[in-house]
């Protein structure tokens, strides 16, 4: 396993929750990396919740990464490979909001990784002295983002520009607009929540998608992402 001990210095997980009983029934996890302020936790709260719920039948486990001051990139990697210590080779899935949001974007090269959510991910602004946030590490991951049109904090456009490049290196990207919502994703949290669920038990457990998941991840660019988030997605998600 890489060592991140001098970048990561202090982060830790939270409690776990989900599956229930010995490491071995655990058969995936889902690492939440929240955003910068504690204020705006986003919807990582119910989606941990959600995830608990819906997941903890098939082996699911969620787990908080708690920010200890270093980079949350290497903290979102430090996390993996503690999950590679304690529960052995199973899937991992990075959830984030926010900062956190990059944080999963940017980690997602760890081999244990094998999908990535970005919920309104806070990505810099490309400047003459910069280079364009780095994509190579989404290959061979599945890749959701999810950003809301009005969101003044974390331009959507910077996220559907980084889709689209990560969408030539990786066919198994696929990224929602929810229209009218802000930063943090408040106006059409169920609907959220229930999107970020679908992909991820889909994702982690290698099972369906409902059916927008599976056009969107199908549809071309520019289709595929800027798909829009339906109001009530989630009452019959396969139905």
């Amino acid at each position: 396993m890489a060592q991140h001990a001098p970048s990561a210095r202090g982060a830790r997980l939270g409690r776990a929750a989900g599956a229930t009983g010995s490491i071995s029934t655990v058969s995936g996890v889902v690492l939440l990396l929240p955003g910068a302020s504690r204020l705006s936790p986003g919807p990582l709260r119910p989606l941990a919740r959600a995830l608990a719920r819906a997941g903890a039948a098939d082996g699911l486990v969620t787990h908080q990464v708690i920010h200890g001051g270093g980079t949350r990139e290497a903290e979102a990697e430090w996390a993996a490979d503690e999950v590679v210590r304690r529960y052995g080779d199973v899937p991992v899935c990075l959830a984030g909001y926010d900062a956190g949001g990059r944080a999963a974007l940017v980690a997602a090269g760890h081999e244990a990784v094998n999908s990535v959510l970005a919920l309104a991910p806070s990505l810099p602004k490309r400047s003459a002295s910069n280079s364009p946030e780095p994509v190579k590490q989404l290959s061979g991951r599945r890749v959701l983002i999810v950003h809301g049109t009005n969101d003044a904090r974390s331009d959507p456009e910077l996220s559907y520009r980084l889709a689209t490049r990560a969408k030539k290196a990786n066919r198994t990207t696929c990224r929602f607009e929810v229209h009218s919502d802000g930063h943090g994703l408040r106006e059409h949290q169920a609907e959220v929540v229930a999107l970020s669920v679908d992909f991820v038990l889909g994702s982690v457990f290698s099972g369906p998608y409902s059916r927008p998941v599976t056009d969107a991840l199908a549809a071309p660019p520019p289709l595929g992402l800027r798909m829009p988030l339906a109001s009530g997605y989630g009452r019959s998600l396969r139905g």
